[in-house]
């Protein structure tokens, strides 16, 4: 079904960071930065916004605190 593929790529990239910088020191060798079985569309979208999702409330947030309101 498209949206366990779209589910698995979502947290498959929400954890990838984690997972990365496991496998920069040279842990975890038995679980992958990305799941090539399970590759598609839906997948690849999944695990782009879960890829960015940390970076999306650090770019995104509320601005309008560094205004001043007279």
């Amino acid at each position: 079904m498209w949206w366990q593929d779209f589910l698995w790529g979502f947290w498959n990239g929400f954890s990838a960071w984690i997972v990365l910088i496991v496998h920069v020191f040279g842990g975890w060798e038995r679980f992958p930065f990305y799941n090539a079985a399970r590759g598609g569309n839906w997948y690849d979208l999944g695990f782009l916004l879960g890829a960015g999702s940390p970076f999306l409330g650090i770019f995104g947030g509320n601005k309008s605190s560094s205004h001043r309101r007279d």
